[in-house]
């Protein structure tokens, strides 16, 4: 009796950890939808003429904050959520060689990876892990370092456009 008893509490933990699994994930997909749809509104903002705006000389430009967040995309989303290799390594990509509409693009092709990637995303890989500066980290945190890494860079060009007294758009969360 204890055994089945057992076995039947192990079968609904099992059950339940597989759901708020699909639930995380599904979680991510909307928010980082969400985070496409903003970032892409932030881009169409600034007139193409100040895209290598920068506030400090020590900071990226407004293009290349874009370009970082979109590389950064490729990077995380194919290496450790895909495990595969990085679509974009090893191309020139430079962003103060681009225009407006190529940057923009770039951002979008770079998101749309990101959520075919967490789409396709098996949940069961969810806690494999893979070194990360002196430490380990799990397909958990790695989706969490996505987002938060996205938002940063965003957080930036909210500044950039205020500096240059525009209005950023309403923010759109989960």
């Amino acid at each position: 009796m204890k055994t089945n008893l057992f076995i039947f509490g192990l079968f609904i933990s099992i059950a339940g950890f597989a759901q708020n699994n699909e639930l995380l994930i599904q979680g991510h997909l909307i928010k980082f939808k969400n985070a496409k749809t903003y970032t892409l509104a932030i881009a169409e903002k600034l007139d193409a003429n100040n895209y290598a705006f920068k506030p400090v000389k020590e900071e990226m430009s407004f293009n290349e904050q874009l370009v970082h967040i979109a590389e950064n995309i490729y990077w995380l989303s194919s290496t450790y959520i895909k495990e595969e290799s990085n679509p974009v390594k090893g191309k020139k990509i430079i962003a103060q060689e681009m225009n407006k509409e190529q940057v923009i693009q770039f951002v979008s092709d770079a998101y749309e990876y990101g959520l075919k990637a967490m789409e396709s995303l098996d949940e069961n890989t969810l806690t494999n892990s893979f070194n990360w500066s002196g430490g380990k980290m799990n397909k958990y945190q790695f989706l969490n370092l996505i987002q938060d890494h996205q938002a940063h860079h965003v957080g930036q060009l909210i500044v950039y456009l205020r500096l240059n007294a525009i209005t950023p758009p309403k923010y759109i969360g989960w």
